[in-house]
């Protein structure tokens, strides 16, 4: 059966409150899916029109089944393995801005609107000096923002009642905080004058927020099962885990406005969210990123089978509780009881999470990721953190794209790819051209923001453990660095 309003009698409809910047799967089964369990259990009653970033997008899928669609998730609840698919009824309708200026433009303009909620990447919140007021739209997400404000401000006469409330969900540093300031430098450039700034800053709020679930997407492999149990054929069905954590830095009265903890989500409002940010990045992304590439080259595809490989599993669990607690604020007891929990999600036997996926510009991640654990480790020990070391040179084999005679696509930007081309194709193998490549992407300054080599041992450490898995292979080599008798562990 088809997905529609009319086949789908128990979906409702309510007035839109929210404006969304994003249609990709994460949005959907995550803010979306809070939204709609805020309308089902305390009468949030707040719609959707969900706005597509970018000129090619998916909003006419969306449309084409009247914006409905099911969130399928699959993990533990209470200790118990648990699937739940759920009809999401809250989006109102998907805009393409480029193509539909004037419908967009009635969303921004509409009184009850009161949120806006974005994922427009990592890229999405950037400067973009080429963006001018009159375009339609603007070309950058804060140029589109600073517009659509800047609408609003004069259509309703600077009535402090129409302002906005951003939650921004890019994986970014004070993602909220960006936001403005590209906002307020946007305006400053437009001249929109003293009133709209007075306005902005008083009437509107930009709340930097941390998101916290795994959604692998599009079930394409078990479609047609899904399809069938659902009992309609969308198109649209996200996965993700059961598990969901929203951390939205804020004042008290956000809250009051936004109340999800009252539907039971596990949302906390926070006058900082530093702490969850480093727990988060650090334990749950770190130990993802420090481990794609020691996994995919052990010939393990998801992060589950990773975990519970006898080798790979006890790598990831040392590089965590021996590397990443010790250099994060909190008690012991409370990291490591966050740590258990994250480490419990790569459990999870209903999610295959690839780590192909997980690799997907992994330089920067690395960077973002890992090198803040690695370089405070350093400071605080005198030392290198071993696991962290090894996971480096991983990387660095990665990017090789082949290994073991079998070749693999590597997704970076292009100049990155270009680099690791030219960098493997100069090297013969010998210790002195693996150190001689390794140095070059230590001193990549443009990914890890300085010269890498010049943190004591760092080089000769990579240049090992790089020259290691050339001569053992992936499975030996990690062996190795879970060795207590690790030499370099013990000199370094």
């Amino acid at each position: 059966m088809q997905l529609n309003r009319q086949t789908a009698k128990e979906a409702k409809s309510y007035p839109t409150r929210i404006l969304q910047f994003g249609e990709g799967n994460f949005l959907r089964a995550f803010a979306d899916w809070m939204v709609n369990v805020m309308n089902k259990k305390i009468d949030f009653n707040s719609g959707v029109d969900v706005v597509q970033p970018l000129a090619k997008g998916m909003v006419d899928m969306l449309n084409a089944q009247d914006n409905l669609y099911h969130v399928y998730l699959k993990g533990i609840k209470d200790g118990q393995p648990i699937k739940e698919y759920t009809l999401i009824d809250a989006i109102n309708k998907s805009i393409n801005p480029y193509s539909e200026f004037e419908t967009y433009r009635e969303s921004i303009l509409n009184p009850e609107l009161r949120f806006v909620i974005s994922n427009t990447t990592e890229a999405g919140i950037s400067w973009d000096g080429t963006d001018r007021l009159d375009m339609k739209p603007q070309n950058s997400f804060p140029g589109k923002v600073t517009a659509l404000l800047y609408e609003r401000f004069k259509t309703f006469k600077g009535d402090p009642s129409k302002g906005l409330i951003f939650f921004t969900c890019e994986l970014i540093d004070h993602n909220g905080d960006m936001l403005k300031k590209f906002v307020k430098q946007h305006a400053e450039n437009w001249q929109l004058g003293d009133g709209f700034n007075d306005w902005l800053e008083n009437a509107c709020c930009f709340c930097s927020t941390l998101v916290d679930r795994i959604v692998p997407g599009f079930p394409k492999d078990d479609i047609k099962e899904i399809q069938a149990e659902i009992g309609f054929e969308d198109n649209l069905v996200v996965v993700g885990e059961y598990f969901h954590f929203w951390v939205i830095e804020a004042p008290e009265w956000v809250r009051d406005e936004f109340p999800a903890e009252k539907a039971g989500l596990d949302v906390k409002f926070v006058k900082d969210m530093t702490k969850y940010r480093e727990q988060k990045v650090q334990v749950l992304n770190g130990c993802h990123t420090g481990s794609y590439a020691v996994s995919f080259l052990s010939g393990i595809d998801t992060v589950r089978e990773a975990y519970e490989n006898l080798e790979v599993g006890d790598f990831m669990r040392d590089l965590v509780y021996d590397e990443v607690l010790p250099v994060l604020d909190g008690t012991e007891s409370e990291l490591k009881s966050f740590a258990k929990k994250i480490l419990e999600r790569f459990r999870n036997p209903y999610i295959r999470h690839l780590w192909q996926s997980i690799a997907l510009n992994a330089m920067s991640k690395w960077e973002t990721r890992n090198l803040p654990t690695l370089l405070n480790y350093y400071k605080s020990n005198n030392k290198l953190p071993q696991k962290l070391v090894f996971s480096l040179a991983a990387m660095i084999a990665y990017f090789k794209g082949e290994f073991g005679g079998k070749a693999y696509q590597v997704q970076d930007d292009q100049w990155i790819l270009d680099f690791y081309k030219e960098a493997w194709n100069a090297c013969d193998g010998r210790p002195i051209s693996i150190y001689e490549l390794v140095e070059k992407v230590l001193k990549l300054e443009k990914v890890w923001k300085q010269d890498l080599n010049n943190v004591p041992n760092l080089t000769i450490s990579v240049s090992h453990y790089l020259f290691l898995i050339e001569q053992v292979g992936m499975k030996k080599a990690v062996k190795a660095v879970l060795s207590k008798n690790n030499a370099l562990m013990q000199n370094s």
